[in-house]
């Protein structure tokens, strides 16, 4: 039953959106997952969806699927570029892991209009402009 499983607490974990570069035409957005922890994240599957409302319609992206073996402590994964189009969006990414053999897990959405200039900090570890979620 669920209500055995024990209630591993996800800390130290962060997703977070990073503006690399901009010109004339566009900016460019990386996803990254942050490990703030001094120990390796193991087996981290993550799944990306956007979904809500545009237009008056209800609109959902494709799920994305990604795997790291590993990622080292006080390291961060590039998960994937996220297209500006999708910020009026929630973005949603769920995260999975191992540390030892123990499983934790949790979603980390960005709500729509949420990735914006004036929530942005210098990223921890990656030292990009962004906007984070978790820690």
């Amino acid at each position: 039953m669920k209500k055995d499983l024990p209630e591993n607490i996800v800390e130290n974990i962060a997703v977070a959106v990073a503006l690399e570069g901009e010109n004339i035409e566009a900016k460019t957005w990386y996803v990254y997952l942050i490990n703030l922890k001094n120990e390796p994240i193991e087996n981290v599957l993550i799944t990306s969806k956007g979904y809500g409302e545009k237009d008056g319609e209800q609109v959902k992206t494709s799920t994305l699927r990604h795997m790291f073996p590993v990622i080292e402590g006080e390291t961060f994964k590039l998960i994937e570029p996220i297209d500006e189009q999708t910020f009026g969006l929630n973005n949603e990414y769920w995260v999975s892991y191992y540390i030892g053999r123990e499983i934790f897990d949790k979603k980390f959405i960005f709500l729509p209009e949420s990735i914006i200039e004036s929530n942005f900090i210098k990223l921890p570890i990656v030292n990009k402009p962004g906007v984070m979620i978790g820690k």
